[in-house]
């Protein structure tokens, strides 16, 4: 069976889909209606812009979104997905890939979705840090710890990898106990604010209101989405999930050990880097992982 995969925010890099763009018109017609769509030309940010363009949350999330969903289109009746999940953003990829939402009212929700989560990270001045090399209970078990800052576990990416989000203050302490407990790093990441935790709550209440007035339909396949890391079908049922998922932890490792589990024999991640191919080798060594970022 064959499981298709998206990357998130971080994926990013200047030149990304620039081939795509020129070599396939269909892939052409796509950039052109996006950049009509969001009022202003994100294909020269994507192709020739700089790093520091590129790193702006309300670029990031449209570039990372288009260049997989674009290269999902141009691969036409090769695109034949039996479960489909994306990492954070991914998911919006994932379901315009797989038909749940139609590539206009996905590009709309991703945008507005980035532009909550600046707007909430202007709020609180807030970051993210990766732990290396520590159990997740142990992980969980200090963010519990610390008392009158948010610190949450935000990013399950595979065993031995957790983010953690929060306050500055909260991040630094939570990194400081983390590496008395044995963490190989604790590594404060250059990120706009605490994604996947509570602080994200204002970003949620404005994505539910745009997520609410969408139409979903039913995809070609199950979609493992990031909040539960389960298999879903249902177009309301898939709403409610991704509304709570900018204030609720990623469980990138549960969901690619269900899709395993469900029969996943080969991963294709579609879209910038090649981030989540590493991820499945790191969940199962044995499992045939790939990555497609240009014709």
């Amino acid at each position: 069976m064959k499981a298709y995969v998206f990357p998130g925010q971080g994926a990013q890099y200047v030149g990304m889909g620039k081939d795509l763009y020129e070599k396939s018109a269909q892939a052409r017609e796509l950039f052109e209606k996006a950049n009509a769509i969001l009022g202003f030309r994100i294909t020269d940010l994507m192709f020739d812009g700089t790093e520091e363009d590129l790193r702006q949350t309300r670029v990031t999330q449209p570039a990372v979104f288009l260049h997989s969903v674009i290269l999902a289109r141009v691969l036409g009746d090769e695109f034949k997905p039996d479960m489909v999940a994306g990492h954070s953003l991914g998911e919006f990829s994932a379901l315009v890939a797989n038909k749940v939402l139609a590539f206009e009212d996905g590009l709309k929700l991703v945008y507005a979705r980035a532009q909550a989560m600046q707007k909430a990270c202007e709020i609180q001045p807030s970051t993210m840090a990766a732990i290396l090399g520590l159990d997740d209970e142990s992980v969980e078990r200090i963010c519990k710890s610390i008392q009158g800052e948010v610190v949450v576990p935000a990013n399950y990416n595979s065993p031995g990898q957790l983010v953690i989000s929060g306050s500055i203050a909260g991040i630094d302490l939570a990194c400081e106990k983390l590496k008395e407990a044995g963490a190989k790093r604790a590594l404060v990441l250059k990120v706009g604010g605490a994604f996947h935790s509570p602080l994200m709550e204002p970003a949620r209440l404005e994505l539910a209101e745009a997520i609410n007035n969408t139409k979903f339909t039913k995809g070609i396949c199950p979609v493992y989405q990031n909040v539960t890391a389960q298999p879903v079908t249902d177009p309301e049922i898939i709403k409610v999930n991704l509304i709570s998922q900018l204030t609720a932890p990623v469980r990138w490792t549960q969901i690619m050990q269900n899709m395993i589990a469900d029969g996943a024999k080969n991963f294709i991640e579609l879209g910038p880097g090649n981030v989540l191919q590493g991820l499945v080798k790191k969940v199962n060594k044995d499992i045939e992982a790939v990555s497609f970022q240009s014709l």
